[in-house]
């Protein structure tokens, strides 16, 4: 979704936060948003016993079941090099297998995807990645650092996920609102520079 807003010409871009089970697509949605995030976690119960997996992630005691929403503006010429200031809708999946049935109808109009992934868990994003894909949606992958998890060159994560060198990999904090903003910034620059709508570096 790209347009904007007539009150003030600022353009307003559609992304998405996907990524695996509990890799932080809540989070970082609520690290960063500038108005109260729109969340649909509920209690993992018994129901999901089998079908959830939880490796790793045991401590976890809620799941997205529709979507998160959140908004932030980046401010043109010192955050985004466009003419107008920038606000960016995200949208965030839920991780799960059983929810995947949504991520067409989130993905709808977006200019962008954020992959999170935990490097303890990589192959959690492989659907992630095979989706967008496979709609040819300009996308990264942002490496949340979990407390504890092995330190991983980005080179080696290229490798494990088999994305290309175009794909841009980042580090990331998903609680932390600066890290966060970070993450959308590189994405939405590098999502205009697939459009050809910002000159390359």
């Amino acid at each position: 979704m790209l347009g904007y807003r007539d009150s003030d010409r600022t353009l307003s871009l559609k992304i998405v936060v996907s990524g695996g089970f509990g890799v932080g697509k809540t989070t970082l949605v609520g690290s960063v948003s500038e108005i109260p995030p729109l969340r649909t976690e509920e209690a993992l119960t018994e129901v999901g016993i089998g079908t959830d997996n939880v490796t790793g992630i045991a401590q976890k005691s809620t799941t997205t079941v529709a979507m998160d929403f959140g908004r932030i503006t980046l401010r043109s010429g010192h955050e985004v090099q466009l003419p107008h200031d920038v606000q960016v809708l995200m949208f965030g999946t839920p991780g799960q297998d059983r929810f995947w049935f949504m991520w067409d109808d989130l993905a709808k109009g977006a200019v962008g995807a954020v992959v999170l992934a935990d490097t303890r868990r990589l192959a959690d994003c492989f659907a992630a990645i095979e989706f967008f894909e496979n709609r040819q949606l300009p996308f990264l992958v942002a490496l949340n650092q979990f407390p504890g998890a092995r330190p991983r060159s980005e080179q080696k994560v290229r490798d494990a996920l088999g994305v290309s060198s175009s794909v841009p990999i980042v580090f990331c904090d998903a609680r932390v609102k600066a890290s966060s903003r970070d993450v959308l910034t590189a994405l939405i620059s590098h999502a205009l520079r697939r459009a050809q709508l910002v000159p390359s570096a």
